[in-house]
């Protein structure tokens, strides 16, 4: 079962974050049309729909590669996309102009603002939580598909 290596692990790594935004996506949809809270849902879910799954499946791709050569574990390897993921959306919202900093935080949208001593806990703890999902879930499909 050496056939097609990369695109095995492309699909292991989409599979996790395309799980989880389809129950990111009903949690937002509740929250809007059962709950009434006025989440604008196509702004904030749009990148990570985008970008996120195709992500994953890069990264196992680049994992898978430097196999003969990596001395990192796979939850370490995981753990630093969303160093990438961050940076490329930053620079793509203060582009755009969606998102807004000065000397406090950030704001996004002109809405949703956000001091920098919140955001510093929560990107260690997505760091965190990318250890786990790439450790547990994509690791388990690699070695499901032959490929860890």
């Amino acid at each position: 079962m050496n056939s097609h290596p990369y695109l095995r692990a492309y699909m292991a790594g989409v599979a996790a974050p395309s799980a989880a935004l389809l129950i990111a996506l009903t949690f937002f949809v509740l929250m809007r049309l059962v709950c009434h809270i006025p989440i604008p849902i196509e702004r904030f879910i749009i990148f990570p729909m985008a970008v996120v799954p195709s992500a994953f499946g890069i990264w196992n791709i680049v994992y898978l590669r430097l196999k003969p050569h990596r001395s990192l574990p796979i939850g370490l390897h995981g753990a630093l996309l969303p160093v990438i993921l961050v940076t490329i959306g930053a620079v793509s919202a203060l582009a755009s102009g969606l998102m807004v900093t000065d000397s406090h935080g950030v704001t996004w949208f002109g809405a949703v603002s956000a001091s920098y001593s919140l955001l510093v806990p929560w990107f260690f703890g997505l760091m965190v939580l990318y250890y786990l999902i790439w450790k547990y879930v994509v690791g388990f499909l690699n070695r499901v598909l032959g490929i860890a």
